[in-house]
């Protein structure tokens, strides 16, 4: 079982730009497909885009941050990125990692381990 561990989070002011990271442990971590969802307030979780376990050569991205954030893995540091560019104030929220052995998808119901999430405030 993988254990998650987002950080990166922060202020930012609209163009600017942030990377989160998520540190994994307890599990083979080139053997997980890993995503990105994020919920502001008052609002249902939503995809942010997400990749293939290594070697599957997959990535997926919502239309709202395609072109803008980048999802990248390093396995031998056992962690994935999210690199954030351009970032417009709707883009606040908490962000979160996800991690799964056996599917991917955009819904959240193909996931079944997540981090704490990692809040990101853009300011106008």
């Amino acid at each position: 079982q993988v254990q998650l561990v987002e950080s990166g989070g922060g202020y930012v002011q609209s163009g600017g730009s942030l990377r989160l990271s998520c540190e994994a442990s307890g599990g083979s971590f080139s053997k997980y497909a890993l995503g990105w969802f994020r919920q502001a307030p008052g609002k249902e979780r939503e995809f942010v885009g997400c990749i293939s376990w290594t070697g599957g050569g997959s990535f997926y991205y919502a239309d709202s941050v395609k072109d803008r954030f980048t999802i990248s893995r390093d396995d031998a540091k056992n962690t994935a990125y999210l690199q954030m560019n351009n970032l417009k104030p709707e883009d606040t929220a908490v962000y979160y990692c996800t991690a799964d052995l056996h599917s991917y998808g955009t819904s959240a119901s193909f996931w079944d381990y997540w981090g704490q999430g990692t809040p990101v405030t853009v300011s106008s």
